[in-house]
């Protein structure tokens, strides 16, 4: 019956901490000012982007692709032998197909 006891009193125990809970006070105006921080951030935010406006995006976007097409057609038009062959006469890599006079 012992433990009986201590579960009644834990239970006096909690509802006496209820009944120690008091009312929060808090100022009149503690709802606009939360509001308007909050606010006033997302505001903050637009701001930091609103240069790269739409037609601004669309320019960078026309240009980058401009470039990419401008660089890939500069791609095809070199030789890929052309260059394996320069790369290895600077470097020494290649057999010279000349017969010489004195083998």
């Amino acid at each position: 019956m012992k433990t009986n006891n201590n579960i009644q009193e834990k239970i006096d125990n909690t509802f006496k901490a209820f009944d120690a809970i008091e009312e929060v006070t808090i100022s009149p105006f503690f709802k606009d000012k939360t509001m308007q921080r909050l606010f006033s951030q997302q505001e903050e935010e637009k701001v930091a982007w609103s240069w790269f406006s739409p037609k601004l995006q669309l320019a960078t976007l026309i240009c980058i692709v401009a470039l990419n097409v401008l660089a890939f057609s500069k791609f095809q038009e070199t030789k890929y032998e052309e260059n394996v062959n320069l790369f290895a006469e600077t470097y020494g890599l290649s057999t010279s197909t000349e017969t010489l006079l004195l083998n």
